[in-house]
């Protein structure tokens, strides 16, 4: 595994994770990237932000929605799971024991 698949990987459980921890398990994009970099040092573009959004919703462990102003993103209960560590997909990383 390239140390680009481990950052990548890693990003997508944070945003789980993130998700897991809202009010109604929902956030706006802005919000989500400001704690990505914030608290988790992800410093990623808006497009790159997109991209694992989309991905994400591929796999079904996200629903996203895409008014005038930014995207809306809610977690499904398989992306509770794989954030729990619950269920395994290919592409977002394994939660670490006690982390």
């Amino acid at each position: 595994m390239s140390f680009q698949d481990f950052e990548t990987e890693g990003r997508r459980l944070v945003i789980l994770r993130i998700l897991s921890r809202r009010n109604q398990f929902t956030t706006n994009e802005y919000s989500l990237n400001d704690e990505l970099k914030g608290s988790y040092a992800h410093h990623i573009s808006r497009d790159k932000l997109h991209g694992d959004l989309a991905w994400l919703e591929e796999q079904g462990l996200v629903i996203t929605q895409t008014p005038r102003i930014g995207w809306i993103v809610t977690l499904t209960s398989r992306g509770a799971d794989c954030a729990d560590g619950l269920a395994n997909v290919p592409g977002v990383a394994k939660p670490r024991p006690g982390a």
